[in-house]
């Protein structure tokens, strides 16, 4: 008969054997992690780590809040930040903010007059920066649309085809994707698309839309891999139009690269309405003088029964 081992032998060469035995690969959310995988891979990734701050002016209307909300809503790589002062020398106070809450793109919402809304675009600390006056604000709250999508999902952007014709509209596509585009492996983002974000240029003005992805999803009909014909387009909001009033080589500020000809200030369009008004009210006074001049002129002869029942 074969002699029994001893336990403690036996313990030793299974101990042996655990110390040669391959370490387990690291588990990540999609698929197990080799070693050998990312030896074979030296190449540095590209990894896109753009956050935007998204912050507001002081004095700013509860419309125009709420607009800058929906914007902080869309977009899960954003950071908000407290009121800033709208004065000369705010940008040097966003760069200080932008730098202090370690983001690339600022987002700032500039309230002038309890009226008029201005969006700056800025890339900190060089540059470029992009000022916008935002017309046709429609927000999530009182547009009260149907479609709904998950918070936090990863946008498609979709782009007019007159996007690529002129510079200075390539430029503004390109901050606009750095922007709005959520980065993929970002900690607050989802992993998939359901919503898209439409950018389409019509009369000079850029014109914003959100629309969810509808997709049918019984068990008796199943749609199968792009299948784009049964996907449907439900429109969620925010909206509003963006009219580009001129692009700085810097950030808020530096060197004017580009200055829209046709850009025409609210201020001005507000004096235009009020010279409209003042002029016919200056026509009903030249009409009256007119009136008493033709009179004075040209006298009634004198009535020879007016005075006949008076006697």
């Amino acid at each position: 008969m074969a002699k029994k081992r001893k336990h403690e032998e036996a313990s030793e060469e299974g101990r042996k054997k655990d110390e040669v035995a391959p370490e387990r690969p690291k588990r990540t959310l999609t698929a197990w992690k080799s070693e050998q995988l990312e030896k074979q891979s030296d190449a540095p990734v590209f990894r896109n780590k753009e956050k935007v701050l998204i912050t507001c002016s002081r004095r700013i209307i509860s419309r125009y809040r709420h607009l800058m909300l929906n914007v902080v809503a869309l977009l899960p790589h954003s950071k908000k930040d407290n009121k800033v002062e709208s004065e000369d020398s705010k940008g040097a106070t966003l760069n200080e903010l932008v730098e202090f809450r370690n983001c690339t793109y600022c987002l700032f919402f500039e309230c002038r007059k309890q009226k008029d809304l201005y969006l700056w675009m800025a890339r900190s600390p060089d540059g470029p920066s992009v000022k916008f006056l935002v017309n046709a604000v429609h927000t999530m709250e009182e547009l009260k649309l149907t479609g709904n999508h998950l918070k936090g999902s990863r946008p498609i952007l979709t782009f007019s085809s007159n996007f690529d014709k002129e510079p200075r509209w390539m430029l503004i596509k390109e901050m606009i994707t750095q922007i709005f585009g959520t980065p993929k492996d970002h900690r607050k983002a989802k992993p998939f698309h359901d919503h898209i974000f439409a950018f389409s240029i019509v009369d000079n003005h850029i014109w914003f839309r959100n629309f969810q992805v509808s997709v049918p999803h019984n068990e008796t009909d199943k749609m199968d891999r792009g299948g784009l014909d049964k996907m449907t387009l439900i429109e969620v909001g925010p909206r509003f139009c963006l009219n580009p009033i001129k692009i700085f080589g810097g950030s808020f500020g530096g060197p004017t690269l580009y200055s829209n000809p046709l850009y025409i200030s609210p201020n001005q369009i507000r004096a235009m309405e009020k010279r409209k008004k003042a002029g016919k009210y200056v026509k009903k006074v030249k009409a009256k003088t007119r009136r008493k001049m033709h009179e004075l002129e040209n006298p009634l002869e004198p009535d020879e029964f007016a005075d006949l029942w008076k006697e």
